[in-house]
């Protein structure tokens, strides 16, 4: 199977769907070593002019490692009948397990970005803004304090650039 490139700008896509009940595949790294992550929390939006996906990644999954010191990461988004391919890579850390021999998922690389054969859309991001979130800047406690332990850190929030965008043909 192949990917084609398309215009994100055209696409007509739910962000509330595709991230918040579909998931996605958060991915960054190199050819040599890299890391997935299974994501509910993010968008896509305009900022600085620029068509952008945000996500959120907490600084103990392995994941957040390698997004810090890539300047590139990807979203896959997967067509149905991957539920528990993306649970598995949410539940389990690549430091202990090898997700893609666990789940069967076949790596590939644009430019040496990677993401995955069975994805139904890419997206390759730039990364063009990473914050930590911090409890100081907290304006609804209750929305959000339940998803913190008492003492567990916050999110770091990345915003990247989508530079490309593919779907499977």
């Amino acid at each position: 199977m192949s990917f084609r490139e398309i215009d994100i700008k055209n696409e007509n896509l739910n962000p509330f769907e595709k991230i918040g009940r579909e998931w996605m595949l958060i991915t960054a790294g190199s050819e040599e070593k890299f890391n997935t992550m299974t994501a509910s929390w993010g968008g896509l939006g305009v900022l600085w002019n620029k068509n952008v996906a945000f996500t959120f990644i907490r600084p103990s999954r392995y994941t957040f490692e390698f997004t810090e010191r890539e300047d590139f990461f990807s979203l896959c988004f997967f067509p149905e009948g991957y539920k528990k391919e993306l649970t598995y890579c949410g539940r389990n850390s690549g430091r202990d397990v090898d997700k893609v021999k666990e789940t069967g998922l076949t790596p590939i690389f644009m430019e040496g970005v990677p993401y995955f054969e069975e994805a139904s859309m890419v997206l390759i991001c730039k990364k063009l803004y990473s914050q930590p979130m911090g409890k100081e800047y907290v304006c609804d406690n209750e929305a959000v304090f339940p998803n913190y332990g008492e003492n567990e850190p916050y999110h770091t929030l990345y915003v990247g650039e989508i530079v490309k965008a593919f779907v499977r043909e």
